[in-house]
């Protein structure tokens, strides 16, 4: 533990937990042992944390969350696994995020950059990218990606080995059992939910070029709206749209969706 880190009285911290400088640890936290904090990450009040877990640097835990615990699955039995967190995330108050699992990856990872709002929860073996936004609420089952920069809404259930993509827009309440696009909206409940076009205005508000947005919406149009097979769906695009690393990336996730994907669009979209 460094000498330079912020303790309050109150805490609890294992002697084989490793802090580095410039950590701020709350009132009444709780660290386990195997736990790796990094430099300026700061720890709100009743944060518990449990090992083997690696937490990067400059994030901010808020209150009551609870990360690196035994995931709720019951074919884990004490297995080793882990829970890696990358830098520059915002974590608020009372989220869960659950270690890995023999079963699967072993691991549970959350990249940079990210904002989890109050009462979000991650499984075990989830894999969560740089960018991304959980709002108040979202639960992640087991197994769950979720791309750079996606957005999932409020109360968002995730089904297990579902997929979000890059810049992907999943709006609140949404039940998802099946892959949701990268760049596109995607709205409502399990076999109910549909496609609402591209993610316009946030690709916008990330810098896209009209171009860029232009070969996503005609790429959109032909893989959903014109009634084709997947496969001839794609060998259309690939023959009619200007083939951007944007448009490259949607037809590789198409093509790795093993659950399939949320196909049905909304006729009167205005994308």
């Amino acid at each position: 533990m460094s000498n330079t880190s912020t303790i309050h009285s109150s805490a609890v911290i294992s002697g084989d937990a490793q802090l580095a400088d410039g950590v701020q640890v709350g009132p009444y936290c709780v660290i386990g042992a195997e736990v790796r904090i990094e430099s300026g990450t700061t720890l709100g009040p009743f944060c518990w944390i449990e090992g083997p877990t690696v937490i990067g640097r400059g994030n901010q835990i808020y209150g009551q969350a609870c990360l690196g615990i035994e995931p709720q699955d019951l074919k884990f039995h004490g297995e080793r696994s882990t829970l890696e967190i990358g830098d520059e995330n915002k974590i608020r108050e009372f989220v869960t995020v659950h270690r890995g699992t023999e079963g699967g990856i072993g691991k549970t990872v959350v990249g940079n950059g990210n904002l989890l709002m109050t009462g979000v929860h991650v499984a075990h073996d989830c894999v969560i990218g740089n960018g991304t936004i959980l709002a108040n609420s979202a639960t992640l089952a087991g197994h769950v990606e979720i791309g750079d920069v996606a957005t999932v809404g409020a109360f968002v259930g995730v089904h297990q080995f579902c997929r979000v993509g890059t810049h992907a827009f999943i709006g609140g309440y949404t039940v998802l059992t099946r892959d949701a696009l990268p760049f596109v909206k995607t709205v409502g409940v399990r076999g109910d939910a549909a496609t609402y076009g591209i993610n316009v205005i946030g690709l916008q508000r990330r810098g896209f070029s009209e171009q860029r947005i232009l070969s996503l919406k005609r790429a959109y149009r032909i893989l959903l709206q014109r009634g084709l097979r997947v496969g001839d769906a794609i060998e259309t695009v690939l023959r009619e749209v200007d083939l951007s690393e944007d448009v490259r990336e949607l037809i590789r996730f198409v093509q790795s969706a093993e659950r399939g994907f949320v196909r049905t669009a909304v006729k009167d979209s205005p994308e």
